[in-house]
């Protein structure tokens, strides 16, 4: 779980550099500097990605990417409130309601990853 995490996370921090207009879009109108909240959020991703694969530095990559997955919230509500205010609706606004709750399950599965003690020698030790 923890390399399919890692990779999701890479990929998805690299599409912030690929079509950052998608990712600007999405930043809540109240934050300052969109195109610079993007590039710190997509490098966060990026190097939090990867410091889940190296054991020295999986606990503080995974203490960063919780702040990070916690600090985009509101982004994922941003996207939901243009969607509706353009008039969408249909299975678009349902994967939208749905993206909410799966950063909670994204946040679990990081800590579950990162922080929480193993026995199996394969995680951070308590």
């Amino acid at each position: 779980m923890r390399i399919l995490l890692a990779i999701a996370l890479m990929v998805a921090g690299i599409l912030h550099f690929v079509v950052p207009a998608y990712f600007i879009a999405i930043v809540p109108r109240w934050l300052p500097h969109p195109d610079l909240l993007v590039v710190v959020s997509g490098v966060g991703e990026i190097v939090g990605g990867v410091g889940l694969l190296v054991p020295r530095a999986r606990r503080i990559a995974g203490a960063g990417l919780i702040v990070l997955l916690i600090a985009v919230f509101p982004a994922n509500i941003q996207m939901l409130h243009d969607w509706r205010a353009s008039g969408g609706g249909g299975w678009y606004e349902v994967g939208l309601w749905l993206r909410l709750p799966v950063q909670l399950l994204l946040i679990w599965m990081v800590h579950r990853v990162a922080l929480r003690p193993r026995t199996d020698g394969d995680g951070p030790k308590p």
